[in-house]
C-alpha cells in the first residue's frame, strides 16, 4: 500500500479495509463473549496488521510468513498454488519465482 506523501495513517486505512471486508461476508462465525460485547467479528486477529505495518524491519519476513501459511498448513504443495494469495502479483512482477515456498522448503520453516 502506498499512501500520499504527507499521510502515514496506515492504521485508519487498514481499519476501513477490514470493516468493508467484514460487512461483505455473512455473519455466523463463533465469537467469544469479549468480542461480542465490543461488536467485533471473529474473522480478524486483533491488532495483527497494525503491528506488522509499524515494524518495517520485519515486514518482509511477515509477508513471507503469510505467503507460506497455505503450504505450512498442508492446503497446497506450493505457495503459488493458493488461489487467494497476493503471491501471484509478486510472481507476475518478477519479485519471486513460482516455485518459491514449496513443500519441504526449509528456508521458511525455521522461523515459523
Amino acid at each position: 500500500m502506498t499512501l500520499p506523501h504527507d499521510d502515514a495513517d496506515f492504521a485508519t486505512r487498514i481499519m476501513r479495509i477490514k470493516q468493508a471486508f467484514s460487512r461483505r461476508i455473512p455473519a455466523g462465525e463463533r465469537i467469544s463473549a469479549s468480542r461480542a460485547s465490543k461488536g467485533e467479528r471473529g474473522i480478524w486477529q486483533r491488532r495483527y496488521w497494525e503491528h506488522l505495518i509499524r515494524d518495517d524491519a520485519d515486514f518482509e519476513r511477515h509477508v513471507a510468513y503469510i505467503l507460506f501459511n497455505p503450504v505450512k498448513h498442508g492446503w497446497v504443495q506450493r505457495a503459488a498454488d493458493w488461489p487467494h494469495s497476493s503471491i501471484h502479483r509478486f510472481i507476475r512482477d518478477g519479485v519471486i519465482d513460482a516455485s518459491w515456498a514449496s513443500v519441504g522448503d526449509g528456508a521458511l520453516a525455521a522461523g515459523e
